[in-house]
């Protein structure tokens, strides 16, 4: 057990790294627990001062680490690296559409998983260790379906993967999707707004609309162009990031991303030249980088896809103007998202009492269910009447 005082200083790596993460990196021998005691008990300074476990660090800061913490043995070893092949090294270059100390950026192809499960062993995350075999490990910051091509961010060090995320999970990214999708939307420019929770008896492999229980989930869309009434090449940006929430919600309006048999079924397929594959892919990304400057990326479209377009007459130049940004949240939208995440925590903490088979159920909770409109202004719920224009935004 280490008897005296450490010091250490936080390096530029480390930069936006939340206390306990650091100690999770640096010292992982010291237990969560501990850690919180320390802070609580101020026996962790940084810069002379008490810290909090969610306390973001920054670079040059001077942490006093107390004594005691450690475990027989001491940390376990770091996991070796895999050795790459140098076709999973050419795969992983191939795909880089820019890269600087901060971030990489890959343009993933459809049929690659950007991480790996059960039966996969291939997947972006076990390319990453090509792009440093010597220095800190880059690590994911978001996702991307395993059928979903495009923009893909990879941060380069831990302060980057922290300061990227803040970005994603505070909304401040601008994503940009480009799909084909069967049929054309009544509304050209709407806004989706439904529910999305896990759909029983699928093991979370699947999502479904769910306006009791579900999670509020909006996606704002355009229609670029059409070809007839056939197909739409429609323009995708998540407002919020629920698993599949693009795939979701576009079967639910009736018109299911062109290749998604999973939500769209049979349906979801056009006969003739028109591939088989999945017509969703994350065409830009617009993310403030750690220097302080945007980062704004577009990635090519995959070959599948290029030819779908071509053989609609679709011109992919008539995709280039971003549109506005959404406004800014009003007050009662964020109470309504607030209100959603002490429900959905509530939920979680009756399943967390029911496994540990502390005392009686729980009393079912009251209050309203959280209610999901389909697209607005001026359309439909799936299988339901057409609506008017609203009376102001929510």
């Amino acid at each position: 057990m280490t008897e005296t005082v450490r010091q250490f200083t936080v390096a530029p790596d480390d930069d936006g790294v939340r206390l306990d993460r650091w100690f999770k990196r640096h010292l992982p021998q010291v237990g969560f627990a501990t850690v919180s005691r320390w802070a609580r008990t101020g026996q962790i300074r940084v810069n002379g001062k008490r810290a909090e476990v969610d306390t973001r660090l920054e670079a040059g800061q001077i942490l006093r680490v107390p004594p005691g913490g450690d475990i027989k043995g001491g940390a376990k070893p770091a996991r070796p690296r895999r050795e790459l092949s140098e076709e999973e090294i050419a795969l992983a270059e191939v795909m880089v559409l820019t890269q600087d100390r901060a971030a990489i950026v890959l343009n993933k192809p459809p049929g690659l998983a950007t991480q790996g499960g059960s039966g996969t062993k291939q997947h972006v995350d076990g390319l990453l260790d090509a792009f440093a075999p010597d220095g800190p490990r880059p690590r994911l910051v978001h996702r991307l379906d395993k059928d979903t091509s495009g923009v893909l961010l990879i941060a380069r060090t831990p302060g980057s993967a922290a300061f990227f995320s803040k970005r994603f999970s505070g909304r401040s990214a601008r994503k940009v999707y480009w799909a084909l999708v069967v049929g054309v939307p009544d509304i050209a420019d709407g806004m989706i707004e439904l529910p999305l929770a896990k759909q029983p008896g699928t093991g979370g492999e699947k999502m479904h609309v769910d306006e009791k229980g579900g999670q509020i989930a909006r996606t704002r869309y355009r229609v670029l162009d059409r070809a007839g009434n056939r197909a739409a090449w429609v323009e995708l940006h998540p407002l919020t990031g629920r698993t599949h929430q693009l795939r979701v919600h576009m079967a639910a309006i009736g018109h299911p991303i062109v290749g998604d048999g999973k939500y769209g079924g049979q349906d979801a397929f056009l006969s003739g030249t028109i591939s088989r594959k999945m017509h969703l892919h994350a065409r830009r990304l617009i993310i403030e980088h750690p220097d302080g400057t945007p980062l704004d990326v577009t990635a090519p479209l995959p070959e599948h896809f290029a030819n779908s377009m071509a053989s609609l007459g679709f011109d992919e130049a008539q995709g280039a103007e971003l549109p506005a940004p959404p406004p800014e949240p009003t007050k009662e939208d964020k109470k309504r998202v607030a209100k959603a995440h002490a429900k959905q925590y509530r939920k979680e903490r009756r399943g967390e009492r029911r496994k540990r088979g502390d005392g009686p159920p729980p009393r079912p909770g009251s209050g309203k269910p959280t209610s999901g409109k389909a697209v607005r202004p001026g359309t439909r719920k799936p299988g339901g009447a057409r609506t008017g224009a609203p009376k102001g935004r929510r």
